[in-house]
């Protein structure tokens, strides 16, 4: 079994149990802290799941809602089954693989010139 990581994003919760419920709310507290974002980013780090974020804009959130990162970002570990090459793994009992290129071949075309 191999193992990967996932998180839920939880800013949207955060900030509705600290009373902020639009992203205008929002800018005021990080410019505060020095991080100047537009409201188009600041509406997708809302509203969407981050794959990438800096490390200053996620401690400005902390610190802005008083939470931690354990708040922000619950991380759970999920196992996935590893997936078997079908080049390398036998046919179990089923029929054998035929090489087209060597059982079945056109018969070559003859082209006469028109009467």
């Amino acid at each position: 079994m191999k193992k990967h990581i996932e998180y839920s994003w939880r800013l949207r919760e955060i900030m509705a149990a600290r009373g902020l419920f639009n992203i205008s709310d929002l800018i005021p507290l990080l410019v505060e802290r020095g991080i100047e974002l537009s409201p188009s980013q600041i509406y997708r780090l809302v509203g969407q799941k981050p794959e990438r974020m800096s490390l200053t804009l996620l401690g400005a959130l902390c610190d802005a809602l008083n939470c931690t990162v354990e708040d922000l970002c619950q991380f759970h570990t999920v196992a996935t089954a590893q997936r078997k090459n079908a080049v390398n793994a036998p046919a179990p009992n089923g029929p054998k693989v035929v090489d087209l290129n060597t059982t079945i071949r056109p018969k070559r075309a003859r082209v006469r010139p028109a009467e």
